[in-house]
Order: C-alpha cells, then sequence, then structure tokens
C-alpha cells in the first residue's frame, strides 16, 4: 500500500481522536491524598481543578507525551513502517505546539494547525503515578473536544486510507459531523472507516447514534464484551455479536484475558491472548487496534490481524505507558506473521 496526500506524504490509515497531552509526574502517597485524588482510576476534570493540579505539581518532574487514544493506536501503526495521519484539535499556547511538534517527530502527520487566539487551552490529562506505580489520572478535554467537521481536510484520504476513530469523541454533535464528515470523504476515496467502542458507559449515552453509525458508514467495528452487550441491551455476547455481525461487515470483540472474537461475513476467527499480569493495562486497547488495523490494511486474514493486535497488546501492558517500547515488528516477526 502507497497512499500519497498532496503534500507528499503517504497516508496509510488516517485518524480522528481526542488531542491530549499526558503530563506525567512521579508523587508519593502523601501528596495524592492531599490533592484528593482518587488513586488508580481516570477522571474528568474541570479547567480550574486541571490548573490547580498543574500548579500543585511544584518540583515534581512532569514528561508531556502526545496521548489519546486514536493518537496512541496511530503511534502504534506509525512504529510498523506505515504512513499515518491524526486529525486533532490544539491551541496555539506551550501544550499544543509541544503535542503537533511531538506527534510529527514520532513519524504521524498533524493534520490540524494550531488554533490561534483560542478561548480553551489545549487538552491534557495529569497522570500521578505513585511509586507502587498505580496511575491516577485526572482529564480535562478542553480544545479538543470542540473538533467538527470544519478541522477534517478530506485531502487527507487521497488514495483510500484506513480510516479509525473514538467512540469518545461521540459525546458532542460537532465530533459526530466530524466522523461522517470524514467517513464518506474516505469511501468517496476507496477507503475503509472504522470506529472503537471507546467506553460502555460512552455507549450508554448514544446508543442509538451508535447504531446508526454501526450499521451505516462503518466497515470495521473494535468493542470489548461490556462494550458490544451495553449496544445491543444484552447480557448475552454471542447474541449481541450475531446483531452486530447483521449491521457491518467486520467485527471484533476483545475479552480482556480471553481470546479475541473477529467475525466478517461468514468467516470467523479467534486470536489467542498473551496471559501475563499487567504491569500498566493502560493503552492495551489502543495498541491491539494498532496491531489489528496494521494486518487487516496490509491484507492478513482475519486470524493473523487479530493476532497481531493481541501482540502488540500484550507488549504495551508489560511496562508503564500507552505506547510500545519493545519492536513490534520483530515480536510480529517471532511468530512468523511478517
Amino acid at each position: 500500500m502507497s497512499l500519497t496526500h498532496a503534500n507528499g506524504r503517504r497516508f496509510d490509515v488516517v485518524g480522528i481522536g481526542n488531542a491530549v497531552m499526558d503530563v506525567i509526574a512521579p508523587v508519593d502517597e502523601a501528596l495524592l491524598a492531599r490533592l484528593g485524588v482518587e488513586k488508580g482510576v481516570m477522571q474528568l476534570v474541570d479547567r480550574e481543578r486541571s490548573e490547580a493540579l498543574t500548579g500543585a505539581l511544584g518540583e515534581h518532574a512532569a514528561r508531556m507525551i502526545p496521548g489519546g487514544s486514536v493518537a496512541n493506536t496511530l503511534d502504534g501503526i506509525a512504529r510498523l513502517g506505515l504512513g499515518t495521519a491524526f486529525i486533532g484539535r490544539v491551541a496555539d499556547d506551550e501544550i499544543g505546539r509541544a503535542y503537533a511538534r511531538d506527534t510529527e517527530a514520532a513519524g504521524c502527520a498533524f493534520v490540524n494547525p494550531a488554533v490561534a487566539g483560542a478561548t480553551l487551552p489545549s487538552s491534557r490529562s495529569i497522570i500521578l503515578v505513585t511509586p507502587d506505580g498505580e496511575r491516577s489520572m485526572n482529564t480535562w478535554l478542553g480544545i479538543s473536544a470542540e473538533l467538527s467537521g470544519a478541522d477534517v481536510d478530506t485531502g487527507v484520504f487521497a488514495g483510500g486510507p484506513w480510516l479509525f476513530l473514538e467512540g469518545y469523541l461521540f459525546d458532542r454533535p460537532e465530533g459526530k459531523a466530524a466522523f461522517l464528515k470524514a467517513a464518506e470523504a474516505c469511501h468517496a476515496a476507496g477507503g475503509q472507516a472504522g470506529i472503537a467502542l471507546s467506553d460502555p458507559f460512552c455507549v450508554e449515552r448514544h446508543r442509538e447514534d451508535f447504531r446508526r453509525l454501526v450499521a451505516g458508514p462503518m466497515d470495521y467495528v473494535i468493542g470489548n464484551v461490556h462494550e458490544w452487550t451495553a449496544l445491543y441491551q444484552t447480557t448475552d455476547l454471542d447474541a449481541a455479536l450475531a446483531r452486530a455481525v447483521e449491521d457491518c461487515g467486520t467485527v471484533i470483540c476483545t475479552r480482556s484475558g480471553d481470546d479475541a472474537i473477529l467475525i466478517r461475513g461468514d468467516e470467523r476467527a479467534t486470536a489467542p491472548v498473551n496471559r501475563l499480569t499487567p504491569v500498566d493495562a493502560t493503552g492495551a486497547g489502543d495498541q491491539f487496534a494498532a496491531g489489528l488495523i496494521y494486518g487487516l490494511a496490509t491484507g492478513r486474514d482475519l486470524a493473523r490481524a487479530g493476532r497481531m493486535g493481541c501482540i502488540a497488546a500484550a507488549e504495551v501492558i508489560s511496562h508503564v505507558g500507552a505506547r510500545a517500547q519493545a519492536d513490534v515488528a520483530a515480536l510480529f516477526r517471532a511468530e512468523g506473521l511478517m
């Protein structure tokens, strides 16, 4: 596959998602308690709370790493050698400029220019890491949540790349409009459009919209057991997946420590997982999607693409952080998948 944008960049996979800078700082238990942060959970916070937490870090050395679910997936795909582009929204501030710069430096094109004069600053997740390795995440979406159809440059779809969306952006009408515009442009160029359901609570909030999206412009959909059963309002996973296959061409279900299930028409496959105790489960779904989409985009069958996803997920949960540290392509080659 060799897809070329007008500016000469090759885009095999295009993603749309929240451009969230991860601000990671080591802290002790006492500071965590003093700040009133619930340990080991991710919670959405408002601007005031986000700024207060940032200010409270003081002398605690913080690292800034571009994050966000789709952005993490694109990073994994780029590391495997495909051309990637990220459609996201940042302000023209220190965090926004760093996010765009670092994304480009990692090999993924950051499509949208930083917004000058924005009323909202760039999005960030304050991640406080205690000595036992627990990560307590405090996320404020800021300007990222304002992404709309106006931010979607249809030119990036020249050549028919794969499109990947995240369900988190479905909370606002503007995000839905961006999804539909991107899917239309992707299909017009001959590409494949897909989405990660992202979160069962997100599915619960927007069930009917998600159902229309799955049954309409989406060619592939990734979800876990809880997301699929929430979407179809059943406790029976097999029943949920049967209904999903009626709606969508390719259906993928991850099951934590159990084999992933992949269905495309009459073709059904399972992909074995690597059973291990996670060091940090953050990014497992994102990197599963990276391995899976890489496999599908390069013509692998369902079983091989699913196994690639499982290998990539196993790598990322073996260490702290949501992005790969090992050579995932080498891991694929070791299993005869490349």
